[in-house]
C-alpha cells in the first residue's frame, strides 16, 4: 500500500540583526564578544567503556531542589565548556534556579588530558553515559538538552538512536545550527569564502591530535601538514582513528539526519537561511513527526542572532529564543 509522505515544512521565526547584517559578520563577532567571566562549577569526570574520560561543569543554584530542572549543553567543534553560547546560558538559568550541566567532548575543556581517543561528530554514546549518570544521581529532575552546531548533530542523533527510549531520560531537545548532513557542511566549509573558518578549525584540530600523541606515550608518532582541508583531515586521520573506512564512511554514518524521523520527544531545531557553513533546507525532504519543529530565520548566520539590545530579545537574540523554549518544554 503506498502512502503519500509530505516533507516537512518550517516555521519562520522574525529576526532583525542589529548592525552587523553580513553572516561571516554575524558568525564571528557573536563567539567572540563574550565580556561575561565564566559562572563558577563543579566539575565531575564521567568513565567512559572504553577507559577513556569526559568531564563536565555543573552549575547549580543555591535554591536547587532535585526536583527542579537540569539543561545539559553541549558545544560545538572546537569548543568546551568556556564556548561563550554555554557560559551566556549558565548565566541566564541560574537566576532562573534551573541547574546547567556544560558536557565536554573527550578531550575538550576541563576534560583534557582524560581521554586518549578523539571526539568526533557521531559520538552519541558517550553524551548517553552522562544523562546515564545524572539520571541516576537525580532521578526526578526533568532534563532538557541542547546542542549547538556540531554538539547539535550529536543531541539530535543520539534522541533518534534512543527512539522511545529518550522519554525516559529528556523532556526535550534543543539543536541550534546542526550540521544535520555532515558531508554538505564540509563542503560548505571548503568554499574559498569561508576559508577563515577552515583555518581556524584545523588549526585547533591538529594541535589537539599533536597533543594527544604526546600526551599518550602509546600512540605512535604523528606529524600532520600545517595546510589540509577539513575533508583530507577527516580522511588521514578522524576516519582511520575512530574506525570509519574513509572520510564519506564516516560522514555517512554519523550524519543525524538518517535518525532525526525517530525522534519521540519533543524537539526544535533552528537553522537559519543564511548560515555560511550549515545547508538550511538539510532536513527539507524529511518526514518529520509533529512532535520535531523546524524553525528558520532569513539572518543570522551560524548562531550569530545578534539583534536589537533594544528589541524583545535583546542583543542576543537566541540566548533569549532558548529560554523561552526550555521553559516551554
Amino acid at each position: 500500500k503506498n502512502v503519500r509522505r509530505e516533507v516537512t515544512v518550517s516555521q519562520e521565526l522574525p529576526f532583525e540583526p542589529f548592525l552587523f547584517s553580513d553572516p561571516h559578520h554575524q558568525t564571528i563577532i557573536s563567539s567572540v564578544l563574550n565580556f561575561l567571566f565564566e559562572p563558577s562549577s563543579d566539575r565531575k569526570l564521567i568513565s567512559l567503556p572504553d577507559g577513556d574520560k569526559v568531564a563536565i561543569e555543573i552549575t547549580q543554584p543555591s535554591d536547587w531542589r532535585p526536583t527542579d530542572l537540569t539543561v545539559v549543553l553541549v558545544h560545538g567543534l572546537c569548543g568546551s565548556h568556556r564556548s561563550p553560547n554555554l557560559v551566556r546560558m549558565v548565566k541566564r538559568l541560574k537566576p532562573r534556579g534551573i541547574r546547567s550541566v556544560r558536557f565536554n567532548m573527550r578531550g575538550c575543556g576541563s576534560g583534557k588530558g582524560h581521554a586518549k581517543h578523539i571526539y568526533h561528530s557521531g559520538r552519541s554514546e558517550d553524551l548517553f553515559e552522562v544523562l546515564k549518570v545524572l539520571k541516576a544521581q537525580h532521578p526526578e529532575s526533568p532534563i532538557v538538552l541542547i546542542g549547538f552546531s556540531l554538539g547539535g548533530n550529536i543531541v539530535l542523533k543520539l534522541v533518534g538512536e534512543l527512539n522511545e527510549l529518550g522519554q525516559r531520560y529528556l523532556k526535550g531537545v534543543i539543536a541550534v545550527s546542526p550540521p544535520v548532513d555532515l558531508y554538505s557542511s564540509v563542503q560548505m566549509l571548503g568554499d574559498p569564502k569561508n576559508n577563515f573558518f577552515e583555518r581556524y578549525f584545523y588549526k585547533l584540530l591538529r594541535a589537539d591530535v599533536h597533543y594527544r600523541h604526546k600526551k599518550f606515550k602509546d600512540l605512535p608518532r604523528i606529524s600532520l601538514p600545517k595546510n589540509l582541508k577539513l575533508y583530507e583531515f577527516d580522511q588521514l586521520y578522524t576516519a582511520p582513528t575512530c574506525g570509519f573506512h574513509s572520510a564519506m564512511d564516516y560522514y555517512n554514518k554519523c550524519s543525524s539526519a538518517h535518525v532525526v524521523e525517530d525522534i519521540a520527544i519533543p524537539c526544535k531545531i533552528l537553522l537559519s537561511e543564511d548560515d555560511p557553513i550549515i545547508s538550511p533546507k538539510s532536513l527539507d525532504s524529511f518526514d518529520l513527526p509533529k512532535h520535531v519543529q523546524v524553525y528558520k530565520t532569513k539572518k543570522g548566520g551560524h548562531m550569530g542572532y545578534l539583534g536589537s539590545p533594544r528589541s524583545e530579545k535583546g542583543f542576543h537574540w537566541l540566548d533569549s529564543l532558548l529560554v523561552d523554549w526550555i521553559l516551554e518544554l
